[in-house]
């Protein structure tokens, strides 16, 4: 079996091209090729298929062999794949997800994708569609307390095809995110479990920001969580809709477009490597 490696801003997976290849087992093999020490290493993999109603499919699993909806960088990763591997000469592409189909417009240098920009869609707030479960009924949940470990922070609901708790920290990068992710990750209140990032804003146009995403643990970076962020910090008022979100991989371009609604992320997508599975 082939496969690829790609990155983007360090959010890895392994990536198989099923229009040639059959995986009967992606939870499992999602498993075994994740680890870093035994197999390729990954955040998981992503299998890109055909589809009925976009130009192609991504269907993704984490490295607890776990399914996903949706991931921003991951889909970047997808539109150079189709492209590079000259499955696709669009620069314009429409990839079917479990979230639902996402537009991707591609930039081309010297014959190879080098930055793609994803519409995401709109943010979703409403509790039931995260979905986040509170004893008290509220329309949107922006900066609610939560006790974890003894501690409480504050933290504000979004979806972006995917639940995330956007919660602020004085330093994410001191946060002890190893011992309390996963306490947030399984919060009773999220009935499928939860992506959190831990931020800091520091100004208008510029987020701090760490990942713990269910499934995976900390990545280097998330693309819907990024998205996330911009859009509770819109919501609370903190930054404006343009925003630069600084991720331990890199910077991703977030923008929440007043007109249309939609969130759009401009990042790159790197190939790492190819190889083949024995």
């Amino acid at each position: 079996m082939k496969f690829t490696k790609m990155q983007g801003i360090g959010n890895d997976y392994i990536y198989i091209n099923c229009f040639t290849e059959q995986v009967p087992d992606p939870s499992g093999l999602s498993v075994l090729l994740s680890d870093r020490h035994f197999g390729v290493g990954g955040d998981g993999i992503i299998l890109i298929g055909p589809s009925e109603k976009a130009d192609f499919t991504m269907d993704i699993y984490n490295a607890d062999g776990s399914r996903a909806l949706m991931c921003g960088n991951g889909i970047r990763c997808v539109g150079k794949y189709v492209y590079d591997h000259g499955m696709t000469e669009k620069t314009h592409l429409t990839i079917e997800t479990l979230s639902g189909i996402r537009d991707l417009d591609l930039t081309v240098e010297n014959g190879q994708v080098s930055l793609v920009r994803v519409d995401m869609g709109e943010p979703v707030f409403e509790p039931d569609r995260i979905p986040v479960v509170l004893d008290e009924k509220k329309e949107r949940i922006l900066s609610h307390p939560v006790e974890v470990l003894g501690k409480m922070y504050r933290m504000t609901c979004v979806s972006m095809g995917n639940p995330h708790a956007v919660v602020c920290v004085e330093d994410p990068n001191l946060f002890q995110i190893e011992k309390k992710g996963p306490v947030f990750e399984n919060l009773s209140c999220f009935p499928d479990r939860v992506n959190t990032e831990f931020i800091r804003v520091l100004d208008r146009n510029n987020v701090l920001m760490r990942v713990w995403e269910r499934g995976s643990g900390e990545t280097m970076a998330c693309g819907t969580g990024a998205c996330a962020v911009v859009a509770a910090c819109v919501a609370n008022g903190w930054t404006d809709r343009e925003v630069t979100v600084h991720l331990r991989g890199g910077d991703l371009g977030i923008t929440w477009n007043e007109t249309d609604n939609r969130i759009y992320m401009t990042g790159p997508a790197v190939t790492v490597f190819e190889g083949e599975l024995q």
